[in-house]
């Protein structure tokens, strides 16, 4: 049985930096030879996290964002019609997923994300061998979700582009609790980054702050996505409502009972909950402090783009010792 470690276990080493400002570092990286991330972050397909506007504000601050599939074809084709560049969509993998990808790819949509909870299935097989089909290779297949070098290695010979790795690890997800299944998202990313295939790994789940981004980016992802960090905000779905005298919205995981009934009327075997959280206002001033907080990441490595850094980082085991000392513990007195 071998140990699995989460962001929290590790740290990166300082090192000698040569970096005398933040604006010498370059974060960005290439989802495919069209498309460039000066910031290599992905906003969630969630109901409660992307729609036109999230994508909007991505799109703007250098990221990029997914819309989320749980609606019409229709009501998704109005969405995705309303951005002009860098178009990415979430489809499924069973029923309606040709047409709703044919659809969007009519609405301008270059980026499909085959959006499961388990991606390294059979369907998840067929749905790509299918559009790679009948899109050839003018369309960028982002897959997931996997948690193994096995896994990854399958969807990258399957016809994935770009790959999201990471299950269970989310604020809002009960898969480890439900199904006793999972692999803390920072070990799987370092498993995965052995891969010797081309396509690119996208961590997603259990990261909660800039320095989590750091550390996943170290160890071998090329991107991140992320949903609490940008829900909550005035770009993400849903309304603000005030109870006492704080402003909250939604926040929900797309398997919660919630999510379910409200997409297709029904639920089973929940492996999410739903719930509030507090009012954030714009998703445009936390990707700039995601930003900033990764270049700073960089520096203190040395690094001034991401190939530098993966190849310069070091990681160190923390005790539950060193945990408490690198929060912020005076809140804690």
């Amino acid at each position: 049985m071998q140990n699995s470690l989460s962001f929290d276990d590790v740290l990166l080493e300082p090192k000698y930096s040569e970096i005398k400002s933040r604006n010498e570092v370059d974060i960005g990286n290439f989802l495919d030879d069209k498309t460039y991330l000066d910031l290599p972050v992905i906003s969630s397909p969630m109901d409660t996290v992307t729609e036109d506007e999230m994508s909007w504000t991505m799109y703007d601050e250098g990221g990029l964002g997914v819309i989320h599939r749980y609606n019409t074809i229709e009501e998704q084709v109005v969405l995705a019609k309303k951005r002009k560049a860098n178009i990415a969509a979430a489809i499924g993998v069973t029923g309606d997923y040709e047409s709703r990808a044919c659809a969007l790819w009519d609405a301008g949509v270059r980026i499909l994300c085959l959006d499961v909870a388990h991606g390294h299935h059979v369907l998840t097989k067929n749905a790509l061998k299918t559009l790679r089909g009948v899109f050839g290779n003018e369309i960028h297949l982002m897959a997931g979700n996997v948690a193994t070098l096995d896994a990854f290695n399958d969807l990258a010979d399957w016809g994935a582009d770009s790959i999201r790795v990471g299950i269970g690890g989310g604020s809002i997800c009960s898969t480890r609790i439900n199904t006793g299944h999972g692999i803390p998202t920072f070990q799987s990313i370092r498993d995965c980054s052995y891969s010797n295939r081309d396509a690119k790994l996208i961590a997603d789940g259990g990261i909660k702050n800039s320095g989590d981004i750091v550390k996943a980016l170290a160890a071998g992802a090329d991107f991140v996505m992320l949903g609490s960090m940008l829900a909550g905000t005035d770009e993400s779905p849903g309304e603000i409502f005030t109870s006492g005298n704080k402003k909250y919205k939604v926040y929900r995981g797309m398997a919660s009972r919630s999510a379910q009934m409200d997409w297709r009327g029904q639920s089973s075997s929940p492996e999410g909950i739903s719930t509030t959280i507090p009012y954030k206002g714009s998703a445009a001033d936390i990707l700039r402090d995601i930003g900033g907080n990764v270049r700073s990441g960089f520096s203190y490595t040395g690094a001034r783009t991401l190939e530098e850094f993966q190849s310069s980082a070091t990681f160190l085991l923390q005790t539950a010792a060193g945990q408490y000392e690198s929060s912020t513990h005076i809140l804690r007195r």
